[in-house]
């Protein structure tokens, strides 16, 4: 396994996992977190313990005695550089990426922002509109449109709309999760997502996972319910093409000082240009999870990876 299976963190070190959370995503995130959990005990790291965040999370930090965080927390509060920033003024380090990148993702409308720096990485046409300027909003988009809320993951709060008579009742719906949107044109393509590893000193992006769905795109039903999605891993795409996509995703983690891990979420159209969807900074563990899949295709399984996202605490710049 080479570079890929090195032990760097002391077996002594009392690690927390923490999961669950107080976002949308904490089932998911409970999930995760129990997955890394046992990896780690198999690992030989007994001094680990499974932290419930909640709002009291840093007295547990100090009860516990923490000296290694390892995030496995999705959605606000947990992926949004809040508890990062915690555990920065703790003096607790922690996995994957810090406090500037993870803001950052969290945000699709930042993200983009940040990103359309960089011609070489495609995106798809957007607008924002916050709840306050609802009453004055003008669509400049074409339909039909993806309504997205800017701060969720896992396709939560995301509404398809094909007219106009439909977008109030989709503004509503999305309006629950956010007080702000993102628009986009909805576009017909291949949905497909790469992980981004880094492995000492290099960065290096796993094979490139494709899924069909059964839903009429890749929603929560269809990510985390068995059997709605069909996995293509590797994609198959052609070879140029295949290297172009992974070549912009390593882009787009260092676009937003990504650090350890992260996986960018691709729709690859019919004429071959992969627009990039967004990037996720803590990427989820669970059994039906894209990145343990896309790692084990490059034959790295379950417990390396999880070394390797723990090895990432070791990393200073964040």
């Amino acid at each position: 396994m080479g570079n890929y299976d090195k032990t760097l963190i002391s077996f002594d070190k009392k690690i927390g996992v923490l999961c669950g959370g107080m976002s949308s995503e904490r089932d998911v995130s409970l999930r995760s977190g129990k997955n890394c959990y046992e990896a780690l005990l198999r690992l030989g790291y007994k001094n680990t313990v499974l932290i419930d965040v909640d709002k009291n999370v840093g007295d547990k930090l100090k009860q516990e005695e923490i000296e290694i965080a390892f995030l496995a927390l999705h959605g606000k509060y947990g992926e949004d550089g809040c508890i990062q920033g915690l555990l920065e003024i703790m003096g607790i380090p922690y996995t994957g990426c810090g406090v500037s990148a993870s803001a950052i993702s969290m945000n699709k409308d930042m993200t983009k922002r940040v990103l359309s720096l960089f011609p070489e990485i495609p995106l798809i046409k957007s607008q924002v509109l916050k709840k306050e300027n609802l009453d004055t909003f003008e669509m400049t988009l074409n339909y039909p449109v993806m309504i997205k809320p800017v701060c969720e993951g896992s396709s939560i709060g995301m509404v398809k709309v094909e007219s106009k008579d439909k977008l109030k009742e989709a503004f509503d719906e999305a309006f629950k999760y956010s007080d702000c949107l993102l628009i986009e044109e909805f576009l017909e393509g291949l949905s497909t997502t790469v992980g981004v590893l880094d492995i000492e000193n290099e960065t290096i992006a796993t094979p490139i996972l494709a899924f069909h769905t059964k839903t009429e795109w890749y929603d929560y039903e269809a990510k985390y319910t068995q059997g709605m999605t069909e996995f293509e891993l590797p994609a198959k795409l052609p070879e140029d093409l295949t290297k172009k996509i992974q070549e912009i995703a390593v882009l787009s983690h260092k676009a937003v000082n990504g650090a350890g891990l992260s996986r960018v979420d691709f729709l690859i159209t019919k004429d071959n240009i992969p627009y990039v969807l967004e990037i996720n900074t803590i990427p989820g563990m669970t059994d039906l999870s894209d990145l343990p899949a896309q790692a084990r295709a490059m034959g790295i399984d379950f417990d390396t990876l999880v070394k390797i996202i723990l090895n990432s605490s070791l990393i200073k710049e964040k």
